[in-house]
This record gives C-alpha cells, structure tokens and sequence, in this order.
C-alpha cells in the first residue's frame, strides 16, 4: 500500500464516497489509489465546479465534500469554489496534487505557493509527508467538521503519493468527530428568558448556522412555545416548513421594505443561528434591541443594540434550553403572520404581460415535489427565489449567499443528486451564469442523472441592469445576448435542450425533464422587467 491508498482508506473510513476534480499527472496516484480502493472520482468540466459541488456533498451528508486539482491554475480554478465553501460554512477537504517533494519551492512550471494561495479561505492549509498521513488527515476532518465548518487544504507531492506507506489507519480513525462546542453559560439563557418574557413584539430571524444544527426541529419546538413569527435569511430556509402559521419568509431579497417594515415594528430581535456573513444586522434591523444566539458572538457595527451579553454556545442544546422554559405571552394578533406574508407574496407577483420571471418560479414550485431540492445561482432570479418560494425541508434549498458566487447551480445540483438519488433535484439560474457552467451539463450525462437545468434566458445580466438604472447609468457591458433571440441548439454535449416561452410550456417540459433518465436544458424565455419593481424596492 502507498500513501495514496493510505489516503483514500482514511477518506473512506470518514464516510467520503466520492470526489469531484480535473486530472493532472501529478493527480493520477491519487486517481488510481481512488479507483483502486473503490471511490469514485466525478471528472469535472471546471476545477471550480469541482469545489462547488464538494462544498454542497458536506452540506447535503454532514461529511466533509472532497475535490482534487492539480498544482497552479487547477489549484486556482479550485479556490473560486473552497471560497464557496469558507464562507457558506461547509465542511470541505481540498486537495491538490504538485510536484515532487525536491522541486518545490523552484522556479518550475506551474508552481506556485499553495499555501499561500489557500490560507485566507480555508481553515487550515497542511503539506502531506511521509510518516505523517495518518495524523494530518485526522486533524484536518476535525478542523473541517468543527464549528463554524469549513474547508481544509491539503497539498499532496507526487512522490509522497507514490512512496510506501509506514503507518496504520488508528490515529485518523480515531479523531475523525468534531470538536464540541461549550455550553451558552445559564446566566445567559436566564437573561434571554427574562427578555422574552419582557418583549411584547418578538420576531426570531434563522440564520446559516441553524442549517447544521443536529436536530432543528428544536426552532420549531421554541417559536410554537413561545408563539413567536419567525424569519429567515436565503441559506436558512427550509429549516422549519414555510407553511407554518407563524413563518414571514425570507428577509433581504426582494420585496426587502416589507420584511424590514414589520421587523421594526417589533421591540424585540431573536437571531437564531445568526451568522452575519449571509448579512449584517444593521442593514436591515434599525433600532430594535438583538437577543443573538449562536455559536459565535455577533460582528455587529456600533449602530446595532444587543440586548445583553448575547446566548452564544453549541446550538441544539441553547435552543433546547431557550425552548423548554415558561412559555412567554406577546402581542402578535392571531394570524398576523399569514396576513403579513400574504402580502409580501401578492407583492412579489405583479401583473405583467408575457411570460415573466415570477411565473416560472412559480411553475418548477407546483412541478417539484415538496420534498425535493431546489439549487440555483446568483443574480437577479435569486432575489425574486429566495423571497417568493416555499422550502419544506432542511437541505432542499440550495444557494452560495456567504460567498455569493456566479457559477455555482449545476455543480450543487449534480452534488445534491449524487448525494440524494432518491430526491428529485431541479437547477434553476439565469442565462450569464449558464454561460459560464453550461460544460457541468457533460458530467450530469455521463453519470445519468436525471436533473431539469432550468435557464431563465431574459437576454441580461439583469442584476448588475436593475443596478445601473437605480444609479442612472447607462446599460453598458450588461448584455448577454446582442441580437434577435435565437432558439436554443437542440443539445449542449448530448444533452437535449428546448426552449419554451410561456408557463404551461415550461410545465409541460419540466415534468418531462423529472421523469427522464439523464438531464434536460429547457430554457425559459422570459421578461425581466419586473426585477425593477420586486428585486431593489
């Protein structure tokens, strides 16, 4: 055994199925270490996309997600999606594969620092060297698994790979658990108690931190108990069914003045697994006191009041503590929630001629099962999504809103599918972000799967549009498709596409696309101008 296979039986042993990435030759030991050990190794069009769907594995599994690149632009192309996965909070292992041990350092083609390269985005960057496997890949599923989760960098030389190996699986195996958070300290869960029984007004708002929680039906046992409506961030969604009498939606996309005009009318602010990266607090909270309850303290501006020394500490058991004490009495008319997001949605739809944006969400909601799972992109689509769709379950909505990347739909999508081939999974994204992963099409054919590539093809890039005419610029640079609209071919690399240009067509070929036995393309021909009353309000 070398220490490639030694490599792959530690990753096997953490639970790692598969991995994503673009061989080299300095990735083929570890490539044949894969295959030889059974582990599948998903061959990507994009090092990028690779990392994506890495980072939506460890999301979807709660097991770290494993990508491989080569050394210098294969470890480049890696980083747009390790990015993804430091700030969304995934767990993550990233290895690439460089030169041998002698060369490094040298002046040789390709090479560049990669430690340097990977230390601002992940949580650790380690070299692999002989007599030293073992130990550092049990410390770096440690660190990946450990809050807040995220990404860990391996640096892998070739001969290292090659070399026999000299150790045994027992120091990894045995530290792959995560380090455990400490307790919130019960004078401060006695104080949150004291300020909940005091406000009149409460609204909890559900952050990215919730989405890890072992058992987040606790957020629901809490704010039933306490008869407390709650919102969410985009990340969040899902983790309590937004059906529930109590649910508002989600806050900071479109139709954003009506979330933040019923937030300031409360007198009190739980955050609930609140992690700031999705948005900070002061860009949409104003004056109303902040009870924030999460794993790490709050990186606030000096404008923002919290409430007190703030509930911070491993999650499940503060939310449990917070939702097994006296239930508090508020203010809230009964069915004020429905009423307020009853609103919010009619807000969301304006009447418009034509086939529009709003409409085709609305088609793949009514066509996708309620358990099954949503990945889409940045741009325009996410805002009008994240406020106008109904998530039913943890995990079945998928978006980068910490990291914020153009490109990260397919990759997610085919990750998610992999993970859960028993879920349907439907890809929604705008034509520019198509543009730039439409080669990720391949991979889902190759490995069959069968996943509707929903493109809202509205001609722009519509979100950097709406911003150029709130600032009374001139549409410049913004244009994806000059010209008269063109349909699509009749396949991107064997993949059947289609266009359809109205809500029964789109229907029509969405179910299809759910019943096939590989992908689909169906581009939707849309009018965005709706985006400028319901995406910047």
């Amino acid at each position: 055994m070398n220490n490639a296979d030694l490599i792959v039986n530690i990753l096997k042993a953490a639970g790692i199925r598969h991995g994503f990435g673009v061989p080299s030759g300095n990735v083929l030991p570890l490539m044949d270490a894969m295959r030889a050990g059974g582990m599948r190794f998903v061959l990507t069009a994009h090092e990028g996309s690779a990392a994506f769907a890495a980072d939506v594995t460890g999301r979807m599994t709660g097991v770290p997600g494993l990508c491989i690149a080569t050394l210098g632009p294969g470890a480049t192309n890696l980083t747009t999606g390790v990015g993804s996965a430091w700030l969304d909070r995934s767990p993550l292992i990233a290895i690439t594969c460089t030169l041998n041990e002698a060369q490094l350092g040298r002046r040789l083609q390709m090479w560049i620092d990669h430690h340097a390269l990977f230390k601002p985005i992940t949580k650790a960057t380690f070299s692999l060297r002989r007599g030293q496997i073992a130990a550092t890949l049990a410390e770096a599923l440690q660190l990946a698994l450990s809050e807040p989760q995220g990404p860990v960098h391996l640096d892998l030389p070739e001969d290292v790979a090659l070399a026999p190996a000299t150790e045994t699986l027992a120091p990894a195996t045995e530290a792959m658990h995560a380090i455990p958070l400490a307790r919130a300290s019960e004078a401060s869960i006695t104080r949150a108690g004291e300020l909940l029984r005091g406000a009149r007004r409460p609204v909890a708002v559900i952050g990215a931190s919730a989405m890890r929680m072992r058992e987040p039906q606790a957020l629901r046992a809490f704010v039933e108990r306490h008869n407390i409506p709650f919102a969410t961030t985009l990340m969040a969604k899902g983790l309590i069914d937004e059906d529930h009498p109590l649910s508002l939606g989600c806050i900071e996309r479109a139709m954003r003045k009506l979330q933040r005009a019923l937030i300031h009318s409360a007198d009190l602010v739980l955050g609930l697994g609140y992690d700031t990266i999705e948005v900070e607090y002061e860009a949409w909270v104003g004056h109303v006191p902040v009870l924030h309850v999460d794993i790490g303290r709050a990186d606030v501006d000096a404008s923002v009041h919290l409430a007190h020394d703030e509930v911070v500490g491993e999650l499940d058991d503060a939310l449990a503590r917070l939702g097994a004490l006296p239930a508090a009495a508020n203010d809230w008319p009964a069915h004020a929630a429905r009423k307020h997001r009853d609103g919010f949605q009619a807000a969301l739809r304006p009447k418009a001629a034509g086939f529009v944006p709003h409409q085709a969400i609305d088609i793949v909601r009514q066509v996708l099962p309620r358990e099954g799972v949503l990945a889409f992109d940045v741009g325009a689509h996410t805002h009008q999504i994240g406020s106008q769709w109904s998530a039913h379950a943890p995990r079945s909505f998928l978006i980068t809103n910490g990291w914020s990347s153009m490109g990260f739909a397919i990759p997610a999508a085919l990750a998610a599918k992999l993970a859960r081939p028993d879920l349907p999974v439907v890809c929604v994204l705008g034509d520019g972000c198509f543009q730039m992963t439409c080669g990720e099409v391949a991979v889902a054919r190759r490995e069959r799967l069968a996943i509707p590539i929903v493109v809202l093809d509205d001609r722009w890039l519509s979100l950097i549009k709406v911003k150029q005419e709130r600032r009374g610029l001139s549409y410049y640079g913004t244009e994806v498709s000059p010209g008269d609209y063109l349909p699509p071919p009749a396949h991107y690399f064997g993949v059947p596409a289609l266009g359809v240009d109205s809500a029964a067509g789109l229907e029509r070929e969405l179910r299809k696309a759910l019943a096939a036995d590989g992908p689909t393309v169906i581009e939707a021909r849309i009018d965005a101008a709706h985006y400028a009353q319901t995406v910047f309000d």
